[in-house]
């Protein structure tokens, strides 16, 4: 079997927005003929698994209007920053979300979300020797952020939780899980934080 070259013959974009476009393409196919396909092409996000010395994660619970509810989720935002670098974003996220400092991060792993309908990728990383942002320093939410609700899980009660459907957050599944088997492995498994990025 040869690998078919799939070919976008044609683009046309349905709406333009801040985090994500809709567009069409019209790709060859592998019997000759041409097909839309529409998706998401998303600008990418980063995310922290935040553990700290007790080996407890760090969760934030906030509402996700698509769904109509909060979900609990690892703190984490778009990779929307002109010039900044991913672990920097990632630091960004985790003091504006988590109202934490991380004296050492890593890279833990990197998820396409949804590839049926969406190019968006998330860089996961891994957040330790943790310290609290000074009181005069935190970043003052806004919209849903406003009512971001922090908790503390063992690790293990947090895998406990993604298999009992209490977390179903796609990032945070990925970051928890991620975060159990590195740890298992003597964290020998994480690679530098500034590894390229394939998207």
């Amino acid at each position: 079997m040869t690998d078919h070259i799939f070919e976008v013959r044609e683009r046309h974009e349905r709406f333009r927005g801040a985090m994500f476009d809709v567009v069409t393409d019209e790709v060859t196919m592998p019997g000759g003929g041409v097909a839309a396909r529409d998706y998401l092409r998303h600008v990418g996000a980063v995310g922290v698994v935040a553990v700290d010395e007790y080996g407890r994660v760090v969760l934030v619970r906030q509402y996700r209007h698509p769904l109509g509810r909060r979900l609990w989720e690892l703190p984490a935002g778009l990779m929307d920053v002109d010039g900044e670098d991913l672990p920097a974003a990632a630091l960004r996220e985790l003091a504006e979300e988590a109202d934490l400092v991380a004296g050492r991060i890593d890279l833990l792993i990197d998820l396409h979300t949804s590839p049926g309908c969406s190019n968006e990728v998330i860089r996961l990383f891994l957040a330790r020797d943790l310290s609290p942002v000074p009181d005069g320093e935190r970043h003052e939410r806004h919209d849903e952020e406003a009512g971001l609700e922090l908790a503390w899980y063992d690790l293990d009660e947090a895998v406990a939780r993604v298999f009992a459907g209490q977390i179903t957050n796609a990032a945070a599944v990925g970051g928890v899980l991620a975060a159990a088997r590195a740890r298992a492995a003597n964290w020998t498994t994480l690679r530098p934080a500034n590894t390229p990025l394939v998207r």
